[in-house]
């Protein structure tokens, strides 16, 4: 039996991450929904453009850090601890004749 190599196309997209102006789209519409909480709240419409720059700065700055944070530390929550041998908490041990 002779075996072919079959290849098959796959597309850079499919393989990127969902971005809104270079962010995660997550982190996207998290800054722009608490920006608008802060708008309904404070009625300042430039307190609402304050947060929501500083939290696309952060989005920008975590997204260009690491594109998998966001994932990581939502789905930390569901795992729990394992078990780390290296890591125990010291005792003292005394000797008595």
């Amino acid at each position: 039996m002779a075996s072919s190599v079959v290849t098959r196309r796959v597309y850079k997209a499919l393989h990127r991450p969902l971005t809104m102006c270079g962010v995660d789209r997550r982190l996207f519409f998290l800054a722009l929904m608490m920006g608008a909480g802060v708008f309904n709240l404070f009625y300042s419409f430039l307190a609402g453009l304050l947060t929501t720059a500083c939290l696309y700065a952060f989005a920008v700055w975590s997204t260009r850090h690491d594109p998998q944070m966001l994932r990581i530390l939502l789905s930390s929550s569901r795992f729990r601890t394992r078990y780390d041998a290296a890591k125990h908490t010291p005792f003292t041990v005394e000797v008595r004749a």
